[in-house]
């Protein structure tokens, strides 16, 4: 995707965007329409820093054009890059490989990277949004504390659960793909000499069966890509019906907390139990990571599928647009390509702002539905698991792992989207 902004074009009265969130996709549209010579400002409803946040990332690289385009030209240096991908069978054998490049990064390093390109005064944290308001071109934000703000166009790029779409669109909700994601990091001086010559800097998987179970390098607790200072992360989607997702999500004390819950309340019987399935399912060398994690924490996996984008002189990007199944891996990229083509389609038209929410519309729709698409064929075979064999989808039925394997992390790019609809 070209990433070439149109010139900066000062007018004598500067546009003004509100952008509502202040994570990566809020940082992405506010770095990009400054260049542009907007006046922005970001509201970020949690207080402080959000650098602790995030983990490791798979990079693309739009992401790291992108980059590039805001001045930032050394984030390749800050990643590692995997070359192979392997497959463990359950007696510790590679089964099969996959020679395929791609580079790990992190949250906190792109975020650090892209906050210190704005200004502290455009930057508000403990800034909660309550509702919004519309009028002759112009949109107002009003917040909990009873300030507001008027705009020419306001973002919202709050995420999953994203208060700028609930005001627009209500009944867009996440939806519960019938599967978690166990998760934990170890840290590369806890490997063993052989574990690490083999496993460390490559992909590793493992496919038993109902599941799957992924693990990559990623940069350590300190984000430096220093040998014995990174970090190992692993992925195991796991099925879980609606009623076992309750389950994982009740306390020691039996009080639910819906469908997450923090780490340090997950019942201890879980945690030995996920370590005891590891055992008996994985590879040795993957049980191995599991087993020296002090607490595995899970997420639900969800989509998320917008049908409208703009709202009047609102727009959403993002995870408030889409949230796609993390096999594709790549969230801060969709949210890095929808805030330059949100760029790219106002430098198109600068006196018609209308026009161009039109333009970037039908642009992010197509692509957000693309990905999401993708992600969901790529977790057909876990999200299948709980159907009668017989009412499953050929997708749910069986899984290549050889396309599981090229496809985690693969281009995000509209081609690349077409040709992994036609493989599912």
């Amino acid at each position: 995707m070209d990433t070439t902004l149109a010139p900066l074009a000062m007018a004598a009265s500067r546009k003004r965007a509100l952008i509502i969130g202040g994570s990566l996709a809020g940082l992405f549209a506010a770095n990009l329409l400054r260049q542009q010579g907007w006046q922005i400002s970001i509201f970020e409803r949690t207080p402080g820093d959000l650098a602790s946040r995030g983990a490791g990332i798979g990079t693309y690289r739009q992401l790291f054009d992108i980059m590039a385009s805001l001045g930032i030209k050394d984030l390749e240096a800050k990643c590692i890059p995997l070359k192979r991908r392997l497959c463990f069978g359950l007696s510790g054998e590679v089964v099969h490989e996959v020679n395929q490049l791609h580079t790990m990064s992190a949250w906190a390093t792109i975020y650090h990277a892209l906050k210190e390109l704005v200004p502290a005064h455009e930057y508000h944290s403990g800034k909660q949004l309550v509702t919004i308001e519309q009028a002759d071109k112009h949109v107002t934000a009003i917040f909990s504390d009873g300030s507001r703000e008027t705009a020419d166009l306001l973002i919202g790029a709050d995420g999953l659960r994203s208060t700028v779409r609930q005001h627009y669109a209500p009944l867009i909700e996440p939806v519960y793909a019938g599967y978690v994601a166990w998760r934990g990091m170890v840290d590369e001086n806890d490997f063993s000499a052989q574990d690490h010559a083999q496993i460390f800097e490559n992909y590793a998987f493992g496919f038993p069966e109902g599941e799957q179970f992924l693990a990559y390098p990623v940069l350590g607790r300190t984000n430096e890509n220093i040998k014995g200072k990174r970090s190992y992360n692993f992925v195991w989607y796991r099925p879980a019906s609606d009623h076992e997702l309750k389950n994982l999500c009740t306390d020691e004390q039996g009080v639910c907390h819906g469908t997450a819950i923090a780490p340090p309340l997950i019942r201890k019987e879980l945690t030995l139990g996920i370590k005891a399935a590891a055992n008996k399912l994985l590879a040795p060398q993957l049980a191995r990571i599991v087993n020296q994690v002090p607490q595995p924490f899970f997420q639900a996996i969800n989509d998320l599928e917008s049908q409208s984008l703009v709202f009047g002189r609102v727009t959403l990007i993002g995870d408030a647009a889409f949230i796609a199944r993390p096999h594709v891996g790549g969230g801060i990229t969709k949210a890095a390509i929808d805030a330059q083509t949100l760029a790219q389609a106002l430098a198109a038209e600068p006196n018609n702002i209308d026009q161009a929410l039109i333009a970037f519309e039908a642009s992010a729709l197509h692509f957000g539905k693309g990905v999401v698409e993708r992600a969901r064929g790529l977790g057909a075979y876990l999200e299948g698991q709980h159907k009668p064999f017989e009412a499953r989808t050929p997708a749910q039925r069986s899984r290549d792992i050889r396309i599981v394997m090229q496809e985690q992390g693969a281009a995000l790019t509209n081609e690349s989207l077409q040709s992994s609809e036609a493989a599912h």
